[in-house]
């Protein structure tokens, strides 16, 4: 029979926490609960009156505020509800170092005595109770970030050696059991490709790459023949992106920055394709003010389009369309066939300065620009691969070695006069030196000035050759991509044309009189150059 609540009865909660579900699995919370149970039965007058439950909830990570147990006990406390705190470890009261602790002192401030099982009573009577408890939440802390370490230096380790670490099969894989079983005896899950819905994400890929197709697009040329997700859902052009971007599709397994070595069996899409899909999502970016070669739009009505501005602004052309009307002297009114143009907006819309042109005759320009594209075309043909290497990296490469060389002893030589002046500070200090502390002092100051701009140089001079020795390395790729532009363009579907111009020209400036200046990609300019 429970006793009759008086002055000798303490009225006890309980407080029990793991922090995963695999720890609830593992009975860790009736360890806690039994724990606490015959503690309290061995301690005079204690009764235990309720008691709360915490199952997958973090000490390290989530917040007290954010702990409803926390906060029911705060509440209880402030009611006069209970007498004891107990806890099976301080730690399932939380492990946050600059939070922890705090809440501990609160519960004491306001009459209630803080119990471990494995640890007693926590009090607040001196300065070194505060210190002790302040430590103990402390190697607390430390401990949690211990193990947060190990898990994620496994974790990083398991995604090198190329185990799948867990999570939903992306679309074009499905998990299967591997055979292998880890520690707690549990048979691990891997991907295999689903043939499938592996020819649909090479799809994605082709469309988005080759012809254009937006994310949007995209999802409607999906939903039109009843693909679905996994979930068997529609698709979204945000599953769109994330397929775009995911190199799991080129056999890499990637967490936390970490990426494995390439899984050749799970590779859906070879590399040069998954990147020029990253450079068309990154150009496409709303947020992206650079100028880009992409247009937004594939699907419209004229030819050029993502990389067409005005030579006098700057700013990019958009398109439009018109249609002449006319009266003849019978009184009928006939009209044209419908006609495009490009327009400056900046110009129409007033604003900005610009001295150019308001309109250009889509037509007129798409011939220049056609006509330049079919001399590119015929000079690709006649164009040697290993002569285009020559001419185009023999000089370049050699000559930012050079340059890095340059820099590289102008640095070791104002290293050394800027420690020889440094030197002579000393010197000049006790009067032993022909130059005054103010003298040497700015002769210092630009000797380091221009240490650390050779230093930024020479940054910028090695990742150059870096770009340039990996842009050796796609040589072979360009080359064989260009020469098969030459042969598919006259008869490739708009939408790929617009794709093939945009990728092969930078940049196509059109000014007042229809003078038009082409650049060309860099990737591609060494075969025609």
């Amino acid at each position: 029979m429970q006793p009759t609540l008086n002055d000798s009865i303490k009225r006890v909660y309980c407080l029990y926490r793991v922090s995963t579900i695999g720890q609830v699995d593992k009975n860790d919370i009736p360890l806690q609960k039994n724990s606490c149970r015959e503690f309290a039965k061995h301690q005079p007058g204690w009764v235990i009156q309720k008691e709360f439950q915490e199952k997958g909830v973090s000490g390290f990570k989530v917040s007290a505020d954010d702990r409803d147990a926390i906060q029911e006990l705060k509440t209880a406390a402030e009611n006069n509800e209970f007498d004891i705190l107990l806890v099976f470890m301080f730690d399932r009261i939380g492990r946050i170092d600059n939070e922890t602790p705090f809440v501990v002192e609160w519960f004491i401030k306001h009459g209630i005595a803080v119990w471990s099982v494995n640890e007693g009573e926590q009090k607040m009577d001196s300065h070194v109770d505060k210190l002790m408890n302040y430590i103990r939440f402390w190697q607390a802390n430390g401990e949690s970030q211990k193990t947060s370490i190990r898990v994620k230096s496994r974790l990083r380790q398991l995604v090198e050696e190329g185990v799948f670490t867990g999570g939903v099969a992306p679309f074009g894989y499905k998990l299967v059991k591997s055979g292998v079983v880890n520690k707690k005896g549990r048979e691990l899950m891997t991907l295999v490709v689903v043939p499938a819905e592996a020819d649909w994400i090479r799809t994605i890929f082709d469309l988005s790459v080759n012809e254009g197709y937006g994310s949007y697009i995209m999802s409607q040329y999906l939903n039109e023949r009843n693909v679905v997700t996994h979930n068997g859902a529609k698709f979204q052009p945000e599953t769109i992106k994330r397929i775009l971007k995911n190199e799991i599709y080129c056999g890499f397994y990637v967490r936390g920055g970490v990426r494995s070595q390439r899984i050749t069996e799970l590779q859906i899409i070879d590399d040069d394709l998954y990147e020029q899909a990253q450079k068309i999502l990154e150009q496409r970016k709303v947020n992206n003010d650079e100028k880009t070669q992409i247009s937004l739009q594939a699907k419209s009505s004229t030819m050029l389009g993502g990389n067409i501005y005005c030579a006098h602004c700057g700013n990019k052309l958009c398109s439009n369309s018109f249609v002449d009307t006319y009266r003849t002297k019978d009184g009928a009114i006939h009209y044209s066939n419908r006609k495009f143009r490009y327009l400056c907006s900046g110009k129409a819309m007033h604003r900005n300065e610009c001295d150019g042109q308001t309109v250009y005759i889509a037509s007129k320009v798409d011939a220049v620009v056609l006509d330049a594209l079919h001399k590119c075309f015929a000079q690709i043909k006649s164009t040697p691969k290993s002569a285009a290497i020559e001419k185009k990296y023999k000089a370049i490469v050699s000559q930012i070695k050079k340059e890095i060389k340059t820099l590289e002893k102008e640095n070791i030589s104002l290293e050394r006069k800027l420690k020889e002046l440094t030197e002579e500070i000393a010197a000049s200090l006790i009067g032993d030196s022909k130059f005054t502390p103010d003298v040497l002092s700015l002769a210092i100051e630009n000797t380091k000035t221009k240490l650390s701009e050779n230093v930024t140089r020479l940054a910028e001079k090695r990742h150059q050759l870096n770009c340039k020795e990996d842009e050796l390395g796609k040589v072979d790729y360009h080359y064989e991509q260009f020469r098969s532009w030459a042969d598919e363009f006259d008869f490739a579907s708009p939408e790929r044309k617009k794709m093939i111009i945009c990728t092969l020209f930078k940049e196509i400036n059109v000014g007042r009189g229809y003078e038009i200046e082409i650049l060309m990609d860099s990737s591609y300019e060494q075969f025609v150059a």
